[in-house]
């Protein structure tokens, strides 16, 4: 899949996630749009997504979304998603990212054939149960393992599962994958095998699979399995700025 078309794809899900009738723009830049009940961002937060040269805002109030519509109009595509240039020009309580999207269509898939093993598991396998466990509560959400809608892909050492992954559909035909490694198992490549056997499935199902990184070890592993690099997300939290009335 070219990129072009990845890039067209994933305009769409975000686009739709803004919870409000708005797209990006085609010549590039920010759009900017009030949109409360946004999935780009917590409630009351300020969401923002690059994808390609384009920007989309959702802001919680007509006040937040002229605040930011200001900024954006003095700033490139890039300097949208980078915190410090934010913090510069807006009043910025809290931030959550940035985080890299990454998008792979047939063509550019690189399996992991070292996948030999990797078996298919109920959410409620008791292995992977002691994984997320092991794991511990902030890197098993930040993993989004407990969400999954798929199958879970689970490589074991004897009775321990030590890496699992699979996907949670959704919309636009996405699916958003989730990787974890056992802490003491990691910088074995695991994650790539597990991954692998989930973005398989994923795509013979025809569906996009979507990767949303924060830590290089995360961006290596998209990276090896054929992904593309192709946005940002993050959410800010700002102050000083009234919601509407009647919210």
């Amino acid at each position: 899949m070219a990129d072009d078309l990845l890039l067209v794809r994933a305009r769409e899900l975000w686009a739709e996630l803004a919870g409000s009738p708005v797209e990006f723009r085609p010549s590039g830049g920010a759009q900017v749009v009030v949109a409360p009940g946004s999935r780009l961002c917590p409630p009351s937060w300020t969401g923002i997504v690059r994808i390609g040269d384009a920007v989309l805002v959702t802001a919680p109030s007509v006040q937040a979304a002229g605040l930011v519509d200001d900024a954006a109009r003095r700033m490139t595509h890039e300097e949208v998603v980078d915190v410090a240039r934010l913090r510069a020009v807006l009043p910025v309580l809290d931030v959550l990212g940035p985080a890299s999207l990454f998008y792979l269509g047939h063509d550019g898939f690189l399996p992991a054939h070292e996948g030999i093993g990797v078996e298919q598991s109920p959410s409620g396998d008791g292995g992977l149960v002691a994984l997320l466990a092991l794991a511990g509560e902030e890197e098993t959400d930040e993993s989004g393992l407990e969400d999954i809608s798929s199958p879970a892909f689970c490589l074991r050492r004897g009775d321990e599962v030590v890496a699992a992954a699979g996907y949670r559909s959704w919309p636009q035909s996405v699916a958003h994958l989730s990787v974890l490694v056992a802490p003491h198992c990691r910088g074995r490549r695991l994650a790539r095998v597990v991954a692998s056997a989930a973005v398989a499935h994923a795509l013979d199902a025809g569906l996009l699979p979507q990767w949303r990184a924060r830590s290089c070890p995360s961006r290596r592993v998209a990276v090896a399995l054929g992904f593309r690099e192709l946005g940002t997300q993050l959410s800010v939290r700002l102050g000083d700025v009234p919601l509407d009335e009647g919210r």
